[in-house]
């Protein structure tokens, strides 16, 4: 969108993570105020009303009415946790909170590279950006202790996604995107 630009591409002006969606990851999509291949977005439009602040929850009106059921849905990247992270952002200050996006990038970086048989790039996806960071790093801890040498691709990824699914179930998450369908429209 001309005219606007942000510094923390990782961390989005409305609260996604997208330093760990799978569109950012492939080059397909900048993060907002990126530049070229940043896509026309209602809330950077309202941003730049609002003396371009550098993230929502900076705003005098936050939260306004664009976050009425935002987290209900997700896009290419999870929305689950959206208004959960905006608070955890605030508790934490921006940049400890960026270091921990940091962190899970560089884990779902290696997930993607080294354990991904070609089906779990968007559930590793979901999973590092739903997970707290010491449980990833504990599934990461357990691939190295546990020798996954001399099984296929896909018995690595099956073991992995069943570490986290573990994880995730004892926390009460479901770890896959919520598709908006044609009845919820």
């Amino acid at each position: 969108m001309k005219d606007f630009n942000r510094s923390n591409l990782s961390f989005s002006l409305c609260g996604l993570n997208c330093g760990l969606c799978s569109m950012h990851l492939d080059g397909y999509c900048p993060g907002c105020g990126g530049g070229a291949g940043n896509q026309s977005c209602a809330i950077a439009k309202c941003s730049l009303q609002h003396d371009k602040v550098e993230f929502c929850f900076l705003c005098f009106e936050y939260p306004c009415w664009r976050y009425e059921g935002i987290d209900e849905y997700d896009s290419f990247i999870t929305h689950q946790h959206q208004l959960k992270d905006i608070i955890k952002v605030q508790e934490m200050g921006i940049e400890s909170y960026c270091q921990e996006q940091r962190k899970k990038s560089e884990i779902l970086k290696m997930l993607i590279s080294e354990y991904n048989d070609g089906r779990r790039k968007t559930f590793y996806c979901v999973a590092v950006n739903l997970l707290q960071l010491h449980d990833i790093e504990n599934v990461m801890k357990q691939i190295a202790e546990d020798s996954l040498d001399g099984i296929t691709m896909k018995e690595k990824a099956e073991i992995i996604v069943s570490l986290f699914q573990e994880i995730a179930i004892k926390q009460g998450i479901i770890l896959k995107l919520r598709k908006k369908t044609a009845k919820n429209k």
